[in-house]
């Protein structure tokens, strides 16, 4: 471990993920370069940025699903991708094209899930899940039979079940109406208030990113070029609100 490494894991000692100094080439493309994220326990924070920003590379390095060229995670403790089983345990992921059971009922579906994360008393354990987020009404319907946005929305359900410390969500909202989204908002801010876990969402949604985080990063060209509070990186760009910051960002990135 690198001097300078050694300091930044000192400066988040007890955070749930440390992401440190990440970078990543496809094909002579850097992708990532040099990226360094943090999240606290209980802490909500949004990762955006343009297509091509880098967003989909980062998250899938700090889910383990991809290696860094060079740079660490750790989540809970747990450094990958050694300990990446142990981490995992710690997290829940939910997005939109995540495949589901298609021959099992909803409430099997998330009984197995359940299951494979350890959590006791199964079925109570799936049955608050979904009243949490108001589809009960789906327990019986065959995950095949789901829309496109009823899988995301069992998906989420099966990323809470086992009360994870860090919840990672991938446009956790993209495919829903705006009522079911609505409700979805709520009951991720009162899954988060209630167990202590730490919210990391990408979204294109400003609005939605207003209401779920209390701090962003945005990520441009591969790199981070602003982490603070929206209402802080708002004002640093000279916009009233994220929507035009993302504007901003993205037609510079159009330009490059």
């Amino acid at each position: 471990m690198r001097i300078d490494e050694t300091a930044t894991m000192g400066q988040h000692a007890g955070a749930v993920l440390v992401a440190h100094e990440l970078r990543k080439t496809f094909k002579r493309v850097n992708a990532v370069r040099g990226i360094s994220i943090s999240v606290a326990p209980g802490e909500r924070v949004g990762l955006l940025g343009p297509n091509g920003a880098g967003k989909t590379t980062t998250l899938l390095m700090l889910l383990g699903a991809i290696l860094p060229d060079t740079g660490t995670v750790t989540i809970v403790g747990h450094r990958l991708p050694r300990h990446r089983s142990k981490a995992m345990e710690k997290v829940g992921f939910a997005a939109g094209y995540l495949p589901l059971p298609d021959r099992l009922k909803v409430r099997e579906a998330l009984g197995v899930f359940a299951g494979w994360y350890g959590v006791r008393n199964e079925k109570a354990a799936v049955a608050a899940a979904l009243e949490r987020f108001e589809i009960a009404q789906l327990s019986d319907r065959l995950c095949s039979a789901l829309s496109s946005g009823q899988r995301t929305l069992v998906g989420i359900v099966k990323a809470t079940l086992h009360n994870p410390s860090l919840l990672v969500l991938d446009e956790p909202t993209a495919s829903l109406d705006p009522d079911v989204a609505s409700r979805v908002r709520q009951g991720l801010l009162q899954f988060c208030s209630s167990t202590g876990a730490a919210l990391l969402i990408t979204s294109h949604d400003m609005r939605e990113v207003d209401i779920l985080t209390e701090r962003v990063i945005f990520l441009a060209n591969g790199q981070v070029v602003a982490d603070d509070t929206p209402a802080a990186i708002s004002a640093l760009y000279g916009y009233d609100d994220l929507e035009g910051v993302f504007l901003q960002l993205a037609d510079e990135a159009r330009r490059t």
